[in-house]
C-alpha cells in the first residue's frame, strides 16, 4: 500500500489534477481554483468535477471523480464539510494520491461536529496512505513546478527562489507572498497547513529538508498539535537546512485566538521559543524579521564569526546599523594596520575612517567607496559588512562603482545593503545586485538585522 509520505512528493509534482467542486462562477471558490490552476501555467492535465457542467476554463467537466479516465495525482476539494468523507472515499478508491481540502467546517469551529468530522476524514486519508493538505486551508503552491493549487491565482506572480513557507494562517502567507513580490524575494513553495488534518509543520519540515528546490525552510506557526513529534524530526534535521519560525500569541489575547482561527492549541509563548533554540529553529518577532531573515539566509552565505564592519555614505545611517548590530551579538571589529592604512589613503582626514567608516566625503569619488569596501572585506577580522548609502546628486555613481567589488566577495562573506535613492535611480544597479546574492533592505536598522540573524543561525547550527 502506498504511504502517506511516499505520495508526499507527488503531492507537490503531480501530472493530474481534479478540481473536485470547480466552477464558473466568479462567487465560488472552484472558480479561483481553476483560474489559479490555469493561468499559473500547469502543464499536467487538469479534471473539473461538477455534475451540472460540460466544460470549464477549456478542460472538459466531469459529472464526478470515478467518471474521470486515467489516474488523478492530486484532488483540490472545495465541496461542503459534510460532503467530504464520501469524496475521500472516492479519493482512495480512485488511487488518488494527495489531496488539498480547502474546505473549511471542521476542528476550527465551535461545534464537536466539526472536530467529529475532521477525525473521520483524517481516519480515511490515512488508511489509504494519502496525505492531505488542510482542512480550512487556501492550498499549496509549487512555483518550480508552476502548481498553483490554491485559491489565489496571484500566488503564480512570486518569483521563484529557495525560500518555502509553511504557514499556519492564510493571511499571513498571503501578506508574506506580497512582501516578497515587492522586495523580489523568490519562493519555493507557499503551503497552508490550515487544521492539519494528518500532514502538519513535522511532516512537511521531514520533506523540504530533502526537497532540492528548498534552500530556507519558513514558518509562521499559530500552535502544534504534536510537539514531540516536531522537537524530534527537527533535530533529526538540525544544521542541515536553515529553519527560521515566527510564532505569533505573545499576548494572552492571540493565544486564546488561535484556537478559533485554526483549531491550534497554543500555549505559553516562552515555553515554544524555549524549544525552537533546542530544536535549532531560528525565532524572530515578526513577519517582516521573517522575510528579511529569509531573504539573508537564501542569498549570503553565514558568517565565520561575529565581527562586522560598518560602511556607510552619511553617518547617521551607520550609526543605527551599529545599535542593531550590537543587539544581535555582532562586533565591531578594529581594522588591521594594513586595512586601515588603505581606509586612510581612500578617504580624506575629516571622514570618520575608524570603524564603523562615515564614506560620506568620497561622494565625489565612488572609486574610492569601492576601495574602502575592498580593504574591509579583506581584512580577516571582518566577518560580514552592513553598507548604507542614501542617494544624494553627488554619489549617483556609487552603486555602479561598488556593484564590481561587492559581486566579488559575496560568495565568501555575507554583504547586506541599504541602498536608497527615489525613483529609478539605482534601481537597476540593486536589482542586479540582489541577483548577485547581495540583498537590499529598506532601512539600516533591518539589513543590520538580517546580517544579526545569519550569526544567531550559525550559532544554533553549532549547539
Amino acid at each position: 500500500m502506498p504511504t502517506k509520505e511516499n505520495n508526499l512528493r507527488t503531492l507537490f509534482h503531480p501530472q493530474t489534477v481534479a478540481v473536485i467542486g470547480a466552477s464558473r462562477n466568479p462567487g465560488k471558490l472552484g472558480y479561483h481554483v481553476m483560474k489559479s490552476l490555469t493561468e499559473g501555467g500547469f502543464q499536467g492535465a487538469i479534471f473539473p468535477i461538477n455534475p451540472g457542467e460540460t466544460e470549464l476554463f477549456g478542460a472538459k467537466a466531469y459529472p464526478s471523480l470515478p467518471d474521470v479516465p486515467g489516474d488523478v495525482d492530486l484532488a483540490i476539494v472545495v465541496l461542503p464539510a459534510q460532503a467530504v468523507p464520501e469524496i475521500v472515499r472516492r479519493c482512495s478508491a480512485k488511487d488518488v494520491k494527495g489531496i488539498v481540502l480547502i474546505t473549511a467546517g471542521f476542528k476550527e469551529i465551535e461545534d464537536q461536529q466539526g472536530a467529529e468530522l475532521q477525525e473521520e476524514i483524517a481516519r480515511l486519508a490515512d488508511q489509504a496512505g494519502i496525505p492531505v493538505i488542510g482542512p480550512n486551508t487556501f492550498g499549496l503552491v509549487n512555483l518550480h513546478a508552476n502548481l498553483n493549487a490554491s485559491f489565489t491565482p496571484e500566488f503564480s506572480m512570486v518569483k521563484k527562489g529557495g525560500i518555502s513557507l509553511i504557514s499556519q494562517s492564510g493571511g499571513m502567507a498571503h501578506m508574506l507572498a506580497f512582501l516578497a513580490m515587492e522586495q523580489n524575494v523568490g519562493f519555493s513553495k507557499i503551503i497552508g497547513v490550515g487544521n492539519r488534518c494528518n500532514v502538519g509543520f513535522a511532516e512537511l519540515l521531514e520533506y523540504l529538508v530533502e526537497d532540492k528546490a528548498t534552500g530556507v525552510i519558513v514558518m509562521y506557526m499559530e500552535g502544534v498539535d504534536d510537539p514531540h513529534r516536531l522537537m524530534q524530526v527537527a533535530r533529526e534535521v538540525r544544521g542541515r537546512k536553515p529553519v527560521v519560525v515566527y510564532k505569533a500569541g505573545r499576548s494572552q489575547v492571540s493565544d486564546k485566538a488561535s484556537y478559533s482561527h485554526t483549531g491550534s492549541l497554543a500555549g505559553q509563548y516562552q515555553v515554544y521559543q524555549g524549544a525552537f533554540r533546542q530544536m535549532g529553529m531560528l525565532a524572530v518577532e515578526s513577519l517582516e524579521e521573517l522575510l528579511d531573515t529569509a531573504k539573508a539566509l537564501d542569498s549570503c552565505p553565514l558568517p565565520e564569526g561575529s565581527g562586522v564592519a560598518v560602511l556607510s555614505g552619511q553617518a547617521g545611517p551607520g550609526m543605527a546599523a551599529c545599535d542593531v548590530c550590537e543587539e544581535k551579538g555582532l562586533v565591531l571589529t578594529t581594522f588591521s594596520e594594513e586595512t586601515q592604512d588603505r581606509i586612510n589613503q581612500a578617504l580624506p582626514p575629516l571622514a570618520l575612517r575608524s570603524n564603523p567608516v562615515d564614506m560620506g566625503p568620497a561622494w565625489y569619488s565612488p572609486e574610492a567607496m569601492a576601495e574602502v569596501a575592498d580593504a574591509a572585506l579583506r581584512d580577516p577580522g571582518v566577518d560580514g559588512v552592513v553598507l548604507c548609502i542614501a542617494y544624494a546628486s553627488a554619489n549617483i555613481g556609487a552603486v555602479e562603482s561598488l556593484s564590481g567589488v561587492l559581486e566579488e566577495w559575496a560568495p565568501k562573506k555575507p554583504i547586506v545593503c541599504c541602498l536608497s535613492a527615489p525613483g529609478e535611480i539605482w534601481r537597476e544597479g540593486i536589482r542586479a545586485l540582489e541577483e548577485a546574492a547581495v540583498p537590499n533592505y529598506p532601512s539600516p536598522e533591518r539589513a543590520a538585522g538580517a546580517l544579526g540573524n545569519l550569526w544567531r543561525y550559525r550559532e544554533l547550527a553549532r549547539l
